[in-house]
């Protein structure tokens, strides 16, 4: 089917972005890709900001889990779409 060869150039393009694009630098501390882009946004400020909405997500993302397990309806569902 068509959707499994998109799903599958997915996964080869994630991989070799993985593997040759976003290697880490062994002399930075893990995850601190520096600025690729060169916009000059990476400071110590913006670094918090990129934690909190990280942390902010994955409390997002769990509550989403916890309704759709106690309700058996998926977050579009709870909407009543």
């Amino acid at each position: 089917p068509p959707g499994s060869y998109g799903m599958i150039a997915l996964f080869l393009v994630a991989g070799a972005l993985e593997l040759g694009v976003w290697t880490e630098d062994p002399s930075k501390e893990p995850g601190n890709f520096g600025d690729p882009v060169g916009l000059g946004q990476y400071n110590d400020d913006m670094r918090a900001r990129e934690l909190n909405n990280g942390r902010f997500a994955m409390f997002a993302a769990l509550g989403i889990i916890s309704a759709e397990l106690v309700t058996g309806k998926d977050a579009i569902e709870q909407f009543g779409l």
